[in-house]
């Protein structure tokens, strides 16, 4: 064989293993968030125990209501799927996105850390924060008047009330729970003087409990985005989906009319919510 025809040979065998190789790496290469639930048929949704207006168990049917139970019926149905829930915190949802658990994670605060390792949507609605005191204790008018290190704040650790608190209360005692009713466990016991919550969450709280306390909103008042949270992917067609989603509905209104439906279910109605919750 002289030169010219061994370089043919092998520049021939070169080629033929890459062709071969090809389709190997192909099959084996993931398929997005979105491939994978019109595949399937299911969307995947991380829920939380008694955070209403967002979700509500029946403990009796073990079914799922509230309004990011709504919401997620109402994308499920844009894609074709039913929903499929997964029991989480609002910390571990976080985690769940991470590991491939969950398709869709609700009311994620979009910090600069979360957007590291997942990817959000557009805004679904805005929030504001506020503080659930305990029987006796001082309304603070303001962040500074728990800025103490006598105060003892309860808050849900890797939340962002626990963003909050540290932000803002960083004299403060803060001690940290595995999850949002042992935080408010604690303020009920006596153990912590109050606990830093969304006032979605704060007002749904206080209709449960009204011997728990009392709703404080101190001064300034703090608000930010809250958004749906997805799995970080070079693929964009499934946020670009949520996020044209979330600004439909909720220029429409029909976000509102999901929160104000969730509300029903602890008995509130659009007059018991103060004006400073936004949504």
């Amino acid at each position: 064989m002289n030169r010219r025809d061994a370089l043919t040979t092998v520049a021939l065998a070169g080629a033929a293993a890459i062709a071969s190789s090809g389709p190997a790496k192909a099959d084996t290469a993931p398929d997005s968030t979105l491939d994978r639930i019109k595949k399937s048929g299911v969307l995947r949704v991380a829920v939380i125990v008694g955070q209403e207006p967002y979700f509500h168990k029946d403990l009796a049917s073990g079914q799922w209501s509230g309004a990011c139970i709504d919401m997620a019926n109402d994308i499920a149905s844009k894609l074709s799927a039913k929903i499929e829930t997964l029991e989480s915190t609002w910390g571990n949802q976080i985690l769940d996105l991470q590991g491939g658990k969950v398709d869709l994670a609700f009311a994620v605060n979009p910090t600069p850390e979360r957007a590291l390792v997942i990817d959000f949507s557009t805004p679904i609605l805005v929030h504001s924060f506020t503080v659930i005191t305990k029987k006796g204790f001082a309304k603070p008018q303001n962040w500074a008047d728990i800025n103490k290190p006598e105060v003892k704040i309860a808050v849900d650790i890797g939340s962002t009330h626990e963003t909050i608190a540290r932000r803002y209360c960083p004299k403060a005692t803060i001690l940290g729970f595995k999850n949002r009713d042992e935080a408010i466990l604690a303020v009920a016991t006596g153990r912590a003087d109050c606990n830093v919550s969304l006032a979605v969450l704060a007002v749904s709280t206080l209709k449960k409990n009204p011997n728990l306390g009392e709703l404080a909103i101190p001064k300034p008042l703090l608000t930010l985005p809250t958004n749906m949270g997805i799995r970080a992917e070079a693929d964009r067609r499934y946020k670009d989906f949520l996020s044209a989603w979330a600004d439909y509905n909720r220029s429409l209104g029909q976000t509102r009319e999901w929160m104000l439906k969730g509300f029903e279910s602890v008995g509130l109605t659009p007059e018991d919510i103060p004006a400073e919750v936004q949504f």
